[in-house]
């Protein structure tokens, strides 16, 4: 069944090209949010202007809004409301936006419109007077849902304006995803190799107070002469009308008579977002100075946070919240250089310390990406508008970067610290199976020569790490050199998985180089030998599954029995440990627990046995109910596994579960054509997208990777191979469907798009 798009959304907000950083705000939302649903929440612009015809606006500006014509604010409701595709209005709201004392003339569009309202306060002033307190109010009254981007600004409202907790909601601003290990070759760049860069970035006006933190510098690069401050962004457009650069002019004079113009640069340009990305992946500090005590939020302190920056800050509600000692040094006051100063001093000279403050506020940040914050919205603009069964989720593209990234020439290394490559951590057998099992798959996809590039590096490791006797070792250290875990775990669910990639290389032959056909024919003659020593449940299913492949292009007899002697075993260790109550055949659910229907599903297939099948079912249906309950999907926790009697633990989700349970899904509903499979396989992946119980996304939307775990608050942000290697798999199934009709979740109301 097709879906219909949602009924549109209007944002009211000033809008790029308008130089502001409201617009840049508005901008972001719009983006990320069609990013992440696509067409499914069509959004349009109301822009604000202070006068007619001001800018040149994008498509998606249907109106724009004179915020001085009083007369204009009925008109254009008259005009909204006329439209029955527009579903609600979000009105971005910041003082001074809007014409009339404290903005008021608002409230005569809020009054005529007959559309459900949200407003996002930007700015919430504490202790009002009466007339202020009364707008706001207002404000609040007209309106269904209140955004406020801070809990400090949560709190005000409901104290001093006496608004419902119930109607507010408090969405973080934004912050653009990068990858951190960029600082040095940026430096390297912008020709600022060996400084320690401050910076400080917005549109310039008095209220930056940037002066305060001039006054802090002669001192402090008397000592350390490699510091250099980026006074970065241009004069506030309304300034400018007003003063003209007379405030930068006169930050220029005060670098000049302290002596440190060699050392101050003044960036006056409103910077793309790449650029201005740049300037703050660059940064060793940034330096925030505002001397308003009420300004609530700020973007570019995010975009700091978010961009691995140790932050110095001035005590402004969102520095409070954000700040904490192991992200930066928020100041006692607004107004003494010798508290910046002995800041400043304490970072330059404690390299270790910034290097962990930015991390940690990186780290902090990822629950604010875009991609994030648009779920948030997306989810607020489905509920006014009573329509979530139409919401659905963009498929993201499938990038081979961070693949690339941890790959070398000799194999794809085990970890990643965020999405650096941990060079101490080594190689596994475990991680370059995989590796191998997804270049395949991949070339068959995209005919892509990079694939079959790191395919080759992939296999000559499994090569590589076979012993004499034709059995695996699992773990190499970088310099290639067996470790001893290899004499300290066991060994068979690795042997399993090398089988089960050989297997599944040689049954797609026909697409690879000849002499990878012939040595991988070579190593599996030497490790097949071995096949029915295996008695662990996950490595006899690996071992099925790279059996089945085989098969595939080599039907002999002798393969045949190996299936039936492995898939008796497996159907062994059901019967063993089921009962009427357990469908299962352990007494406990550990991970990739998808594998063991699935390999019995494979020995049907190639037997034709029924008694596979029906125990594949059985099994497959168990552990299914315990993945899908109330339209929700939530895995085996890492943190204990699901015991025979026990209640299934929550949290510690990794996506190596939630990728075999869309691997298996796929593998069903291909051979059974269940719907129910093909429901559940939307619901899984969606996990991924943001459809779990933080909502948040469990990927990188810049380099591919998946992140390591969904945990009880937060996301593990590394981006291990196993991880990725999962996530890249799981997307290579999805793939399959993409130009199918997009299908309704199963007792959930989103929707998915591929």
């Amino acid at each position: 069944m097709k879906s219909k798009k949602n009924k549109t959304i209007l944002l009211m907000s000033s809008y790029p090209p308008r130089e502001c950083g409201l617009a840049t705000f508005s901008n972001d939302i719009v983006n990320s949010v069609k990013l992440v649903f696509g067409d499914s929440l069509p959004i349009e612009i109301c822009a604000l202007q202070k006068q007619e015809n001001q800018f040149k606006y994008a498509s998606e500006v249907h109106y724009t809004l004179t915020v001085s014509a009083i007369e204009e604010y009925r008109l254009l409701a008259e005009r909204i409301n006329s439209r029955d595709d527009i579903g609600m209005l979000c009105v971005e709201h910041e003082f001074g936006l809007f014409g009339g004392d404290y903005g008021n003339y608002l409230l005569s569009f809020l009054l005529a419109i007959n559309k459900p309202i949200a407003t996002v306060f930007h700015t919430v002033l504490p202790s009002p007077n009466e007339k202020l307190k009364k707008v706001v109010q207002a404000i609040i009254d007209l309106s269904n849902k209140i955004v406020v981007l801070t809990k400090k600004s949560q709190e005000i409202l409901i104290q001093d304006y006496g608004c419902r907790e119930s109607k507010l909601m408090v969405i973080p601003h934004g912050t653009h995803m990068v990858l951190l290990d960029q600082k040095e070759n940026l430096k390297k760049e912008f020709n600022f190799s060996n400084k320690i860069v401050l910076s400080t970035f917005g549109l310039i006006s008095e209220n930056k107070n940037i002066e305060r933190v001039l006054y802090a510098l002669p001192d402090i690069i008397e000592i350390h002469p490699e510091v250099i401050y980026l006074v970065v962004g241009k004069t506030h457009p309304e300034i400018f009308k007003k003063d003209g650069e007379k405030y930068r002019e006169n930050l220029i004079e005060i670098t000049k008579k302290l002596h440190i113009e060699n050392n101050v640069f003044f960036v006056n340009e409103f910077l793309e977002l790449k650029q201005l990305l740049n300037y703050l992946i660059l940064s060793d500090i940034y330096l925030f100075s505002s001397k308003d005590p009420n300004q609530a939020v700020s973007g570019t302190f995010a975009y700091a946070m978010s961009c691995g920056c140790a932050i110095i800050s001035t005590p402004i509600p969102h520095a409070i919240e954000a700040l904490n000692s192991g992200v930066g040094i928020l100041l006692e006051g607004f107004h003494k250089p010798e508290e910046f100063q002995k800041a400043i001093l304490e970072l330059v000279e404690n390299k270790q310390r910034r290097l962990e403050m930015g991390r940690n506020g990186y780290a902090l940040t990822h629950e604010t990406t875009w991609e994030n914050i648009a779920l948030k919205y997306g989810f607020l603009f489905a509920e006014v508008t009573e329509s979530k069964e139409k919401l659905r989720f963009n498929f993201p593209p499938i990038k081979l970067d961070h693949i690339k990234e941890m790959t070398t020439d000799h194999g794809i290394l085990q970890f990643s610290d965020f999405s650096q490559p941990d060079l101490t951590s080594g190689y596994t057998l475990d991680d370059n199976a995989r590796a191998l099992i997804d270049m395949v798959m991949y070339y068959n996809i995209s005919s892509d020569p990079t694939a079959l590039k790191l395919a080759a590096i992939y296999f000559n490791f499994i090569k590589g790490i076979q012993r004499q006797d034709g059995k695996f070792d699992n773990y190499k250290n970088f310099d290639l050199h067996l470790t001893q875990q290899n004499e300290q775990v066991n060994l068979e669910d690795s042997n399993g998985r090398a089988l089960w990639s050989l297997g599944f290389t040689l049954c797609n032959q026909k697409d690879l180089p000849y002499e990878v056909v012939i040595e991988a024919q070579k190593v599996w003659d030497k490790a097949v030998v071995h096949v029915n020593e295996v008695t662990s449940p996950r490595a006899i299913a690996y071992t099925l599954k790279g059996l089945y492949y085989y098969y595939q292009i080599y039907p002999k007899e002798e393969i045949k029995n190996n299936i039936i002697q492995l898939a008796d075993k497996l159907l062994n260790h059901y019967h063993i440990n089921s009962d009427e109550d357990w469908c299962w055949y352990e007494d406990y659910m550990t991970y990739a627990n998808n594998v063991l229907p699935e390999a019995m599903l494979f020995s049907f297939m190639a037997t034709g046995d029924l008694k596979y099948k029906k125990i594949a079912l059985i099994t497959f249906d168990f552990l299914l109910s315990h993945y899908f309950m109330k339209g929700e999907f939530s895995v085996i926790s890492n943190r204990g596994w699901f015991v025979k009697g026990r209640k299934k633990n929550t949290y510690g989700e990794q996506p190596i579960e939630v990728a075999t349970t869309i691997i298996t899904l796929h593998l069903f509903y291909e051979v059974t054509k269940n719907v129910k499979y093909r429901n559940q396989l939307n619901l899984a992946f969606s996990w991924f997208l943001g459809n779990n119980h933080l909502n948040q996304i469990i990927y990188n939307p810049v380099n591919g990777a998946s992140y390591d775990g969904l945990e009880d608050r937060n996301v593990n942000i590394n981006q291990g191979a196993e991880s990725t290697l999962c996530f890249f798999k799981a997307q290579l199934i999805m793939n399959n469907y993409k130009n199918q009709d997009n299908y309704r979740y199963l007792d959930t109301a989103i929707t998915f798009a591929i």
